[in-house]
């Protein structure tokens, strides 16, 4: 499916906040920003940046801001968008299409804009953590030389990934099921989230 196409239809699919996504995606659009689609959500870049994106939920709808930390924020409107595991994202919340401020949330989208044109970001960190395999995932690597071969092919990211997805798991039956569904995932080459990405 083509981006326009992806994009036409997260704009205009049947949602309580279709309005509202709709109202941001007119200021997005008159800002110098290009319009993208990436993680299932229209994202706005410049130099192939992300800069901000317009997401909806369950209860609210707003603007992502990659680098939200750098805003100004002279409303005091801006949450940290994921608590303690971004430092640089924030997040302008809406419940409904009449919260819109639109003189101020263009202005925070070109300021954003303004802030990544001039090299505003904060890299992230790199974990110097050595890989803790699980358990279970180590005995299934030495039983399977080819999932083996295929673990150890993947990125550092998505090995990390798949180390985690099993030991957050808290009991044994949850994390011997997560290991059966990633098995096939691994050996194809994948990464626990390509689908999302």
């Amino acid at each position: 499916m083509e981006k326009a196409e992806k994009l036409n239809i997260y704009y205009q699919a049947e949602h309580p906040f279709r309005e509202g996504i709709c109202a941001l995606r007119e200021l997005a659009l008159q800002t110098k920003s290009v319009e993208d689609y990436k993680w299932n959500i229209p994202v706005y870049t410049i130099n192939g940046k992300n800069v901000f994106g317009i997401c909806r939920f369950k209860n609210h709808f707003g603007v992502w801001f990659y680098n939200g930390v750098f805003l100004k924020d002279p409303k005091k409107v801006l949450r940290n968008a994921q608590e303690g595991k971004t430092k640089a994202m924030r997040h302008w919340y809406f419940s409904s299409e009449k919260d819109i401020d639109k003189e101020a949330v263009l202005a925070y989208m070109v300021e954003s804009i303004e802030n990544q044109e001039k090299g505003l970001s904060i890299a992230p960190e790199k974990s110097s953590k050595e890989l803790q395999v699980p358990t279970l995932l180590k005995q299934a690597l030495v039983k399977d030389t080819a999932i083996k071969t295929a673990f150890e092919a993947l990125s550092p990211y998505k090995q990390k990934e798949f180390c985690e997805y099993i030991l957050e798991a808290k009991q044994e039956k949850t994390k011997a099921r997560r290991l059966e569904k990633i098995l096939p995932m691994i050996k194809k080459g994948m990464g626990l989230n390509d689908a999302y990405r």
